[in-house]
């Protein structure tokens, strides 16, 4: 199956995931999380109420909206992201519709074939080369289904992803011609550093990234190009921040996570963080305690570090953080709070960080 993390996530980011639901009724692909995934969690605000309203009594006992609330705080906090999600999706389309509008007005054509002259007319035709250098490509997401049975699915795809690209370029233009300014703040969680190891720009950067990682998730190794780009293309604009979120269905993870807390401790995070995701099938405690030797660290401190455990309540305490913060899987990123599930592609990254550093005029 071609994974999610293949395509693009999040708002104002989801034209891959059109594309993918497109594969998907076709049967080339199944819908799988884009991510490597743990027990479902979700977090944040109860809804606005008064609190102080009574709703039940028992044996006497009275209890309040804020008690009904506190026991379905999950299932509020997801109906509270869904509904931003939709305002947000709402918006880029009443905001693409009037955009589409105005343009063709000052051209005195329609809607219609504005779109017909600057999207459908200017998408190439895909080629049976790029079909086929796709297929080559991607070999373990198709399942090594033959290429005659799924090229009109690649075809298809690849076409709709061009048509995407083509009007997102388009929109771009007209946003800039016409002066759109987005008023509607996007969903944020507020999540903390609490201490974490950081790197890249300094405290109090335009943006901080949050990532939340498991160290035996393949998913998580697969996003770090992303943000290795971004810290090399954004520079001291972005804080990125790291947190353990080790899953239960990954047994060497909690160690792993330790191990990388021991090598903090000695100052040293950020390269046994490498050494670990460079390796991520030899993270047994041996494994860990070579990797330390080589990379200077003092071995007697890192094992006692390591076999006491004394960074597991560090761990656990990130693991808290994320769960409340609607982590349920790994990699998770908040920029500036905004919630990136998956191993998302730069492109995508890039793209929410550039409207983080718009919306603070930087």
């Amino acid at each position: 199956m071609i994974p999610t993390s293949h395509f693009k996530q999040g708002p104002r980011v989801r034209a891959s995931w059109r594309a993918l639901g497109a594969l998907a009724v076709l049967g080339l692909v199944g819908f799988v999380l884009p991510a490597c995934a743990g027990e479902k969690s979700a977090a944040a605000k109860p809804a606005a109420a008064d609190k102080n309203a009574p709703v039940a009594e028992v044996n006497g006992k009275t209890f309040t909206m804020a008690d009904l609330e506190a026991t379905m705080a999950p299932q509020l906090a997801r109906l509270d992201q869904q509904r931003q999600q939709l305002l947000e999706q709402g918006l880029d389309k009443l905001i693409e519709q009037k955009l589409m509008e105005t343009e063709a007005a000052a051209r005195g054509i329609d809607v219609l074939a504005l779109q017909q002259a600057e999207i459908q007319g200017k998408i190439a035709e895909v080629t049976d080369e790029e079909v086929n250098t796709w297929y080559q490509q991607n070999q373990a997401r198709v399942q090594s289904r033959p290429l005659d049975q799924i090229a009109p699915q690649i075809r298809q795809f690849l076409s709709q992803q061009r048509s995407q690209e083509v009007k997102d370029v388009f929109m771009k233009s007209l946003r800039g011609k016409y002066k759109t300014r987005i008023l509607m703040d996007v969903a944020r969680v507020e999540v903390a550093e609490a201490g974490s190891p950081a790197k890249g720009g300094p405290a109090g950067a335009p943006v901080t990234i949050v990532e939340f990682s498991d160290f035996q998730c393949p998913y998580c190794s697969r996003v770090n190009p992303s943000i290795a780009k971004a810290r090399e293309t954004f520079g001291d604009k972005i804080r990125v921040v790291f947190r353990q979120f080790p899953l239960g269905i990954h047994p060497q993870a909690p160690k792993a996570a330790e191990a990388s807390l021991c090598a903090h401790e000695q100052g040293k995070f950020w390269e046994m963080h490498d050494a670990l995701f460079a390796e991520q099938q030899k993270i047994a405690v041996p494994d860990l305690k070579a990797k330390a030797a080589a990379l200077g660290l003092d071995p007697a401190k890192f094992d006692a570090c390591l076999d006491g455990g004394s960074m597991a309540a560090k761990v656990a305490k990130d693991l808290e953080d994320g769960q409340k913060a609607g982590v349920s899987g790994t990699p998770a990123m908040f920029v500036n709070g905004r919630f990136i599930n998956g191993a998302v592609p730069y492109e995508d990254l890039a793209k929410v960080i550039e409207d983080e550093l718009a919306r603070k005029g930087v």
